[in-house]
């Protein structure tokens, strides 16, 4: 099969660290044919959605090591109308450009695509949560979310935690990440006027802080609403986010049964909207986040664990285009009877 991958740049790929990559070269492995395509790069062409796309030349040996591998890939660059596609993995930071939702609507019909477009649209930004219903907050943290400065300061005040997270809402990788204290209040006005402008598009999330949170949290991934690995993130030495990017060590970790069943309890709804790989960001049974554009976490979880996640992805790949071809021939069987049939 044909695979794609929408990604932001090959150059910026730390190959060690990189989830992507390791998917890229497991394709590889199995013979699949590896393409990368940049958002910048989709065009139109009579109709019809194209990409200057870049496949990666056949290798006469795959090297072992991951950091070899990825020096050693060169790439054929051509203009290709993207319905050659077999199946596509948006693996790039969000947000993503709803343009590029839109570029896809047009092939989404014949091409897996791994998220699935609707279901990005839904959860394109942190505000997915709020689809979950959790009145109780038994699994969902406290959680405002406002570009109303005024609001933010009545949530503040109305809340009986004396620490707050205040983060953006389409932030990615910790970016932006802050503790309030309700001891600062001086500072709160500051803040807000440095994360809120007069706009109205910037959004700001006002999240309860969660005991424990010092210590770090768990990133989760989730393959077709099944959980299949699972790693803890602690922070550096002085620094509140434990993402990886902000330089966050990560450290095994054995998911309680608590947060397995919450895990088992949103597992069907992503599936239901589209949300097949996934990441999840929790301290303790509480999710924080849902990430679902480029969840990262299959190389720290492998090394940890002695495992390959980048198999059981790929083989959720294969799976999804064999059923996709095989409702493709069932389909175009039944119209060919139909059409005996008329005559």
């Amino acid at each position: 099969m044909h695979v794609g991958f929408i990604i932001a740049s090959w150059d910026s790929i730390d190959p060690i660290n990189s989830s992507t990559l390791a998917i890229i070269k497991e394709c590889l492995i199995r013979d699949h044919e590896v393409s990368v395509l940049y958002t910048d790069n989709l065009t139109v062409r009579n109709n019809v959605v194209h990409g200057f796309i870049e496949t990666i030349n056949v290798m006469d040996k795959i090297p072992e090591n991951i950091v070899s591998f990825y020096k050693k890939v060169t790439f054929d660059k051509k203009l290709k109308a993207l319905h050659a596609f077999d199946c596509m993995m948006i693996r790039k930071d969000p947000p993503i450009n709803p343009l590029v939702l839109n570029f896809l609507d047009a092939i989404k019909d014949e091409v897996v695509i791994i998220n699935d477009v609707d279901g990005i649209r839904k959860a394109n930004n942190k505000l997915y949560t709020t689809t979950f219903h959790d009145p109780h907050n038994t699994y969902l943290p406290i959680t405002h979310v406002s570009g109303s400065k005024k609001f933010i300061n009545k949530a503040i005040d109305e809340s009986e935690n004396e620490k707050m997270i205040l983060k953006p809402l389409d932030g990615s990788g910790g970016r932006g990440v802050i503790v309030l204290e309700k001891n600062a209040r001086s500072n709160i006005n500051s803040l807000l006027d440095f994360y809120i402008d007069d706009s109205g598009d910037n959004y700001v999330i006002l999240q309860e802080y969660i005991e424990g949170a010092e210590n770090g949290d768990v990133r989760v991934l989730m393959l077709n609403g099944k959980f299949i690995g699972a790693y803890n993130r602690k922070p550096a030495t002085g620094e509140i986010r434990a993402n990886i990017q902000t330089g966050g060590t990560a450290h095994k970790y054995t998911m309680t049964e608590s947060q397995k069943r919450v895990c088992k309890k949103i597992g069907t709804k992503l599936v239901a909207d589209g949300l097949y790989f996934v990441g999840l960001d929790m301290i303790g049974d509480k999710i924080l986040e849902v990430n679902v554009l480029n969840p990262g976490g299959i190389t720290n979880i492998n090394k940890l664990e002695k495992l390959k996640l980048q198999k059981q992805v790929v083989d959720f790949l294969e799976e999804k285009v064999d059923a996709k071809v095989e409702k493709r021939v069932e389909l175009e069987y039944l119209l060919k009877r139909f059409s005996e049939l008329r005559e």
